[in-house]
């Protein structure tokens, strides 16, 4: 009878059309995927998939199949959630994190990962939202921390945290007497996040809606290059204050106040809904708990 593994193989390389990137998600060798996957259809005595030159498809024999396999592996993960200590999870996490996450919570939640499931290796890879919902979607990352919701029928987002934008700026920066008009911060170049990002847009679209002339307005996929330029007067940081606290502590930025309000960004941990995505949801329920104590925003 076919054994799991070698179900979970058809399964990827059914969903991903490759062999190849089944082999690279199952952290196998391509040759070990293509012997699998004969076996099966030697077992079942039909052919699974059609071989094309740079991808393989389904042939009716094998969509029957793949319904099965995708029961086998949710049934799976649900017995594993149901049964199984949390010790006894095993694998590679593919995490996506937004930076901002990676300055406020990120490495409390890599050691209650370590500590909890000590069996997983988490993998972090930095980077935008939008680069991250589609990496999700391409099946390249299991799990993210990002901007969202993502309303896709395909995703499940549970929300994190929600942090506040400022402007901040080095003390040095010259705004004026008493309260900084937006005219007055527009006196100044803006930095804030790429401009495919939604506190970008918002930024934006609250600069459009005011009679004032268009403003200096950087975008920068490094938050840590933000501060940076922030810290050497160059504009104003329109960052969350959690990610400089030592600099506002310091005294090398400042958060210019009273000005005029920014929208929150609202954080999810955004993962596919697959028969196996049960690393992936304990992971999130994980975040949700870290994200949610009060301390890291002290």
């Amino acid at each position: 009878m076919a054994d799991l593994r070698s179900l979970e193989i058809f399964y990827w390389a059914a969903s991903l059309c490759s062999f190849r990137k089944a082999a690279e998600r199952m952290n196998t060798s391509q040759p070990a995927v293509s012997q699998r996957i004969a076996a099966l259809e030697d077992e079942f005595g039909v052919r699974l998939f059609e071989r094309r030159a740079r991808s393989v498809a389904l042939t009716p024999k094998g969509r029957d199949l793949l319904g099965y396999a995708e029961r086998f592996l949710h049934l799976r993960t649900e017995m594993m959630r149901s049964v199984a200590g949390p010790g006894t999870m095993r694998g590679v996490l593919r995490l996506g994190v937004s930076e901002t996450i990676v300055h406020t919570w990120l490495m409390r939640f890599i050691a209650r990962m370590n500590e909890t499931h000590p069996g997983v290796t988490v993998d972090i890879a930095v980077d935008i939202s939008p680069n991250m919902r589609d990496a999700l979607l391409n099946r390249d990352l299991d799990l993210a921390f990002l901007v969202g919701p993502i309303t896709m029928p395909s995703l499940v987002n549970l929300p994190l945290c929600s942090v506040s934008l400022a402007w901040i700026a080095a003390p040095q920066l010259d705004l004026g007497p008493g309260e900084v008009s937006l005219a007055s911060l527009l006196r100044h170049p803006l930095i804030t996040y790429p401009k495919n990002t939604n506190p970008y847009v918002s930024l934006r679209e609250m600069l459009a809606r005011s009679d004032l002339p268009p403003p200096r307005l950087h975008s920068n996929a490094s938050l840590s290059t933000i501060v940076r330029m922030a810290r050497e007067g160059i504009g104003i940081g329109v960052i969350p204050p959690e990610v400089v606290r030592r600099d506002l502590e310091e005294g090398t930025l400042r958060v210019i106040a009273p000005a005029p309000a920014l929208p929150d960004i609202a954080f999810t941990a955004t993962y596919a809904s697959l028969p196996d995505s049960g690393l992936a949801a304990e992971a999130a329920r994980l975040a949700c708990e870290v994200a949610a104590a009060p301390d890291w925003r002290q």
